[in-house]
């Protein structure tokens, strides 16, 4: 941290529509909200990223393939690459996936729909940013909404630069909203967001 609060950017590509929620999300826990926009250069000694979810470009080419060649990509790569906690929600997990951040690619769910619901996580790991606090085995419900929500990784290691990342099975640390569980207690098997 450079102070007393963690500084946390939240990148704005053309056509993102969650940047706001989660601008306000770093606040309401704590932290100074750093808007970002897709054409800066500089991250502004922030100490983590998010990459919101939304439409990057619209997506006219494959989700995120446009994204990739934003400006502020440049920095945010190096940022993730000095081992500093970078966060993808939905249209965010598929431009770092296509920015090489992460692994692998996102293709289209099974059901081949769009799809919106609550799905149950089961946490993998605590030995990450975005877990931390929470319990290997544990459970959380977490919303999803996305089309292309199939994450195929390539390449060996993945687990590992994930968790170094902040990255894991978990992806939601616990909020206000959200609801947790351990698995013995609540018997709901973890699902997958494919759809």
């Amino acid at each position: 941290m450079t102070g007393g609060l963690p500084r946390v950017g939240v990148v704005t590509f053309p056509g993102s529509l969650d940047d706001r929620d989660a601008l306000r999300a770093i606040e309401q826990m704590g932290g100074e909200a750093v808007p970002l926009w897709h054409a800066d250069r500089d991250l502004g000694a922030v100490d983590a990223v998010v990459l919101p979810g939304g439409f990057s470009y619209g997506d006219y080419l494959r989700c995120g393939a446009i994204a990739r060649f934003a400006a502020v990509m440049e920095p945010v790569v190096t940022f993730a690459e000095r081992g500093g906690p970078v966060l993808g929600i939905c249209n965010g997990f598929q431009v770092l996936c296509e920015a090489g951040v992460l692994p692998g690619a996102m293709i289209r769910n099974r059901s081949l729909r769009f799809v919106c619901r609550d799905v149950w996580l089961r946490v993998e790991t605590a030995q990450s940013c975005v877990t931390d606090g929470l319990t290997p085995g544990e459970t959380i419900e977490i919303p999803i909404k996305h089309g292309e929500g199939q994450w195929i990784a390539t390449g060996t290691g993945s687990s590992s630069s994930d968790t170094r990342r902040g990255a894991g099975s978990s992806t939601m640390p616990r909020t206000r909203t959200g609801r947790r569980t351990t698995s013995q207690a609540s018997g709901a098997p973890p699902a997958t967001s494919s759809g």
